[in-house]
């Protein structure tokens, strides 16, 4: 299950309905285990269908995050989702870096990084 607060969330990489191997039996390269694809909706409208292996209903995640907003999307189109749901949104690349640096880290960083342009003559002053 998908942590609430991270912005990160789906299935690994490549993997679509059908396929994955279970290494058990006498085939060599195993048995297809079977998979689910379930429909979850945001605010917006958008659909999101990640892949499951398939799972008893009550272990599929009622919330999902939007693969193209980031919201919070609901397994039930135009469901109206809990504030906690969308507090706990998608945060972007620089979300996390000004959680990782103050507003004096930044200055200092791009101070260096247009010395160094500077130094190359890749830069005028």
């Amino acid at each position: 299950m998908a942590h609430s607060s991270s912005g990160f969330r789906g299935t690994r990489v490549g993997v679509t309905e059908g396929t994955g191997l279970r290494n058990q039996g006498e085939d060599p390269l195993g048995e297809r285990l079977p998979r689910i694809c379930v429909s979850y909706w945001c605010v917006q409208g958008h659909e999101t269908r990640p892949v499951f292996v398939k799972l008893p209903e009550e272990q599929i995640p009622e919330v999902w995050d939007c693969r193209r907003c980031g919201k919070a999307a609901s397994r039930h189109p135009g469901a109206a989702l809990g504030e906690e749901a969308n507090e706990d949104g998608y945060k972007s690349h620089l979300d996390y870096v000004k959680e990782r640096r103050s507003s004096q880290d930044a200055e200092d960083v791009l101070a260096g990084a247009l010395q160094r342009l500077r130094a190359r003559g890749g830069l005028a002053d």
